[in-house]
C-alpha cells in the first residue's frame, strides 16, 4: 500500500491488519499525538494504482473519542464495506494508494457563489437525506457537477435543499 503522512501510515497498518488477519488494532504510543488529541470527521479514501476508486468511506462529524479511532473505522469501512465494492483481498494490498481526509467544520451556503468544487467539499441535505463530496475530485471542476454528482448520492430530486461547506486537510 502507499502513503507516506503518518495519517495515511496509520490507516495502512489498519487495513492491512484487517485485511489479513481480521484483527482490528488499537491506537498506541507511537502514534502523532494529534491523533489523540484531535477530535474530526474524516474521509479514508482507496485508489488503485491506475488511479480508479477502489473504496471511499468517511464521517462528516466525529463519531469517536479521537481522529486516531476515527481513521481506523474509516479505513478498515472503506477497505471492506464500501457498497460499490467488493472487499479489498490480501493479494490487491500492493496496488493500492491511501488519501486521508479531515474535515473542517461544515457551514451553511447562502449562496453558491461561495462554492468552489477545488476548494469545499459540500453537503446537500434535505429531510434525512443527505449527501456528501468531497473537494478537489477528478472530472468535477463545476459547481453544477458537484451539487448533481452531491444529490444524486442524497436520492435529492429537485431544487429544495440545504447546502453546506467544508474544507479538507488531505494526507497521501
Amino acid at each position: 500500500m502507499v502513503g507516506e503522512h503518518p495519517y495515511v501510515k496509520w490507516a495502512i497498518e489498519v487495513i492491512e491488519n484487517y485485511v489479513k488477519y481480521r484483527r482490528i488494532i488499537e491506537p498506541y504510543e507511537g502514534l502523532p499525538k494529534e491523533l489523540f488529541e484531535r477530535k474530526a470527521g474524516c474521509f479514508v479514501t482507496l485508489h488503485n494504482l491506475d488511479g480508479s476508486l477502489r473504496g471511499c468511506i468517511g464521517t462528516f462529524m466525529p463519531v469517536h473519542e479521537n481522529l486516531a479511532y476515527e481513521i481506523r473505522d474509516n479505513a478498515i469501512a472503506a477497505a471492506t464495506r464500501d457498497p460499490r465494492f467488493p472487499p479489498v483481498e490480501p493479494y490487491e494490498l500492493d496496488n493500492i494508494i491511501v488519501n486521508v481526509d479531515v474535515l473542517s467544520p461544515y457551514e451553511p451556503v447562502r449562496s453558491i457563489a461561495e462554492l468552489d468544487p477545488k476548494k469545499y467539499g459540500i453537503i446537500v441535505q434535505k429531510g434525512w437525506r443527505r449527501g456528501l463530496l468531497l473537494p478537489d475530485i477528478e472530472g468535477v471542476d463545476t459547481i453544477e457537477e458537484q451539487m448533481r454528482i452531491a444529490k444524486l448520492k442524497a436520492g435529492i430530486f429537485d431544487d429544495d435543499f440545504e447546502i453546506y461547506k467544508f474544507t479538507v486537510e488531505r494526507y497521501r
